[in-house]
C-alpha cells in the first residue's frame, strides 16, 4: 500500500479460480463493508478504516480489475455490474465462512459504484444488512425530470462506449483518472495523495476495468447492467427500515441533487449531513467532519 495509507494494515486475497481479489480486514466488533467506486480503489477509505477499527471489523475489498486486485482479461473475467455482484457474494461468503464474520448486522458503506453493486447484493442478503452509509451514489435509475442526463454527461458516456478515440484516451493516457483526482475534489489533494489514487492504474492493462466500468452504466432497460441496477432500486425498499446516514458532496458533477434528493424520498428518516462545496470525493473534501458523523451514527 502507498506511505499515504495510514491503515498500516495486511493485505489479504481472496481466490475465485485463477482470479484474486485483495481486500482489506481489519479490527474488531460488527462488520462494516466498505465499497468503493470507479475509478478509485480501496485507498479511499483510509482515514475511516483508521478511525472506526478500534471497534469495529472493516471489512474493505478492491474489485476485480482494481486496486490491488488481478487484471484478468477478458475472456477471463465478465467486466460488467453483474459479475461484480457476484464477486461480493462470493467474498461476504467465504468471509462468514471462512474467517468468521457474523452473518448478520453488518452495515453498508457506499459511494460511487458501490452503491449499485452493494445494494444488487443486499437485494440477495437484506437480513444481513443493519445499517447504510451512503456517499454520493445511486442505487436506481437516473432521477432526473426530464428522463435525460445532462447533456454533457449524456454526450461523454456516448464517446466512452462508442468512439475509439475516447477509449483511447482512457487506456492510454489514464484520462478518466487523473481527471477524478482532480475535479472530484474541491480542495486541491495533496501530490502524494493524488498519485497513490492513480498509482494502480499505471499501464494500459491497469486500466481495463475503469473503461469496463464507465462502458457498463446502465442508463435504459437495453443496457446489460439493467438487471441488477433495479435488483439494488428493489433493495432500497427492502431496507427502508434500517438506521441510514447520507453524507452528500453538494458539489459533484454527475451524483448531483437530483441523487441525494432521491435517496431523501426512499430514506425520509435518513441523518443527512450535506458538504456544500464538497466534490465527488466527499471523504476527501471533509474528511475530519465527514469521518467523525460516521463514527458517531455507528456508535
Amino acid at each position: 500500500m502507498p506511505e499515504t495509507d495510514r491503515t498500516a494494515t495486511p493485505s489479504r486475497w481472496f481466490s475465485r479460480g485463477s482470479v484474486r481479489q485483495h481486500y482489506l480486514d481489519v479490527g474488531e466488533g460488527p462488520p462494516v463493508l466498505m465499497l468503493h467506486g470507479n475509478p478509485s480503489w480501496s485507498y479511499l477509505w483510509r482515514d475511516l478504516v483508521a478511525a472506526l477499527r478500534g471497534g469495529h471489523r472493516c471489512l474493505v475489498p478492491d474489485h476485480i480489475g482494481m486496486g490491488r486486485s488481478d487484471r484478468p482479461a477478458e475472456d477471463e473475467y465478465a467486466y460488467t455490474l453483474a459479475s461484480r455482484v457476484d464477486d461480493l457474494d462470493a467474498l461476504t461468503a467465504h468471509l462468514i465462512d471462512e474467517r468468521g464474520v457474523p452473518e448478520t448486522g453488518w452495515t453498508l458503506v457506499l459511494h460511487d459504484w458501490g452503491g449499485p453493486i452493494g445494494m444488487a447484493w443486499a437485494a440477495r442478503h437484506p437480513e444481513r444488512v443493519a445499517r447504510l452509509v451512503v456517499l454520493n451514489t445511486a442505487a436506481f435509475p437516473h432521477p432526473f425530470p426530464s428522463g435525460r442526463l445532462p447533456w454533457h454527461l449524456a454526450a461523454a458516456l456516448c464517446a466512452i462506449k462508442n468512439t475509439a478515440p475516447a477509449r483511447h484516451l482512457f487506456l492510454r493516457h489514464n484520462a478518466f483518472a487523473r481527471a477524478t483526482a482532480r475535479i472530484g475534489v474541491k480542495r486541491r489533494l495533496d501530490p502524494a495523495v493524488r498519485r497513490a489514487y492513480l498509482e494502480p492504474y499505471r499501464t494500459p492493462r491497469d486500466r481495463l476495468a475503469i473503461l469496463r466500468f464507465v462502458q457498463d452504466i446502465p442508463l435504459t432497460p437495453a443496457d446489460p447492467a439493467w438487471s441488477e441496477l433495479l435488483a439494488a432500486d428493489r433493495a432500497t425498499r427492502l431496507l427502508a427500515d434500517r438506521p441510514t446516514f447520507i453524507g452528500w458532496g453538494g458539489r459533484d458533477p454527475v451524483f448531483r441533487r437530483e441523487f441525494l434528493d432521491e435517496w431523501l424520498r426512499r430514506f425520509p428518516d435518513a441523518v443527512c449531513r450535506t458538504y456544500p462545496d464538497a466534490g465527488h470525493y466527499v471523504l476527501e473534501d471533509e474528511t475530519e467532519a465527514l469521518v467523525g458523523e460516521i463514527r458517531a451514527f455507528l456508535a
